[in-house]
């Protein structure tokens, strides 16, 4: 695997490393589960930290382009599909150009340690508290969606922000500017809690919108998942094909 880095550049290690790998997997001999070169093998090549390299690692694992198998490493996935979707909306602007006026039926925020995931996502450890968002929101008749948002200790916020307003206003008067994000939706059965929180039936179908949003440095700032009314969600994606 051949990747070189620019040590005296000011775009990150990491996001090299990202850059490079994204190629790197897209040549035949990595194609169709590949396993991936050691990781501390090839630290010690790059001539960087394990942590440096993981983080560019974890990115592409949450964009579905590598997959980790215990025993076994990291492996280039070969089932993945990526659709890119240009000019993304918040919830708060996707309804405003709907002409929806959103309530908010249920709000929560707390301090709580990190899951894997969430320390993964964010390359922290487990011991460090992040900020958990929940919000159950709607139209003036019910509720339709139901969020889960934890963010990056790096956004320093305290928790208490006024979360009723559009939640990207918030990052941006803490000088957090958001540029890109990541989507994943899938079709689910809603369980007991889902289903009394979106007033439907236990076993209603429903989707699940999960999103990774990420600063113009690709520095990861938030992590979302949604669960949507079936009849409530319309995803249309708007791509470019290149000649």
């Amino acid at each position: 695997m051949k990747i070189s880095l620019d040590h005296s550049s000011h775009i990150p290690l990491y996001i090299q490393i990202e850059n490079q790998l994204k190629k790197e997997i897209q040549k035949p001999e990595y194609k169709d589960g590949k396993k991936l070169p050691n990781e501390e093998i090839l630290a010690q090549q790059l001539g960087i930290s394990r942590s440096t390299l993981r983080q560019a690692i974890n990115k592409l694992v949450y964009e579905g382009l590598l997959i980790r198998k215990r025993g076994i490493g990291t492996i280039v996935s070969n089932a993945s599909f990526t659709s890119n979707a240009h000019n993304w909306l918040s919830f708060s602007q996707e309804m405003k150009a709907l002409g929806i006026k959103v309530k908010n039926y249920e709000l929560y925020v707390r301090w709580v340690y990190p899951t894997i995931e969430i320390c993964n996502f964010f390359n922290i450890d487990k011991k460090t508290k992040v900020l958990k968002l929940e919000r159950l929101r709607g139209d003036v008749e019910r509720p339709f969606v139901y969020f889960i948002s934890y963010f990056s200790p790096k956004t320093n916020l305290t928790g208490d922000e006024d979360f009723s307003a559009p939640l990207y206003d918030i990052l941006e008067k803490n000088n957090i500017f958001v540029k890109l994000s990541k989507e994943e939706v899938s079709a689910m059965l809603a369980d007991k809690e889902l289903a009394e929180k979106l007033q439907i039936k236990t076993g209603d179908a429903i989707l699940k919108r999960k999103r990774h949003v990420y600063d113009p440095a690709g520095r990861p700032i938030e992590w979302n998942v949604g669960f949507y009314c079936a009849d409530s969600f319309v995803y249309t994606i708007e791509s470019e094909r290149k000649v």
